[in-house]
């Protein structure tokens, strides 16, 4: 049960992360349409350091996932030796 919510944890970060990672580019496109030069500056910068944080954030979740898998999958060939000796 505690592997279960761990790998339902990681799920809703990665989607969490993917969700600021849209909305940032969703604000990247916005600042284009502003007129004022000194709001364009700051949108652009604040929209590039969210999409750059949440990016960082969904790799790292995404191999923290796969680093678990690897680690907690059982081998073929154990696998095999196991259900041999039944």
């Amino acid at each position: 049960m505690n592997i279960l919510l761990w790998w339902v944890r990681q799920v809703l970060l990665v989607a969490v992360g993917l969700f600021f990672l849209l909305f940032g580019i969703y604000i990247l496109i916005a600042a284009y349409h502003l007129k004022n030069p000194y709001a364009f500056i700051m949108t652009f910068f604040a929209s590039n350091l969210i999409i750059l944080i949440s990016a960082v954030l969904v790799l790292g979740f995404i191999l923290r996932m796969i680093k678990v898998f690897k680690l907690t999958r059982v081998p073929e060939k154990e696998e095999n030796n196991i259900n041999s000796k039944k």
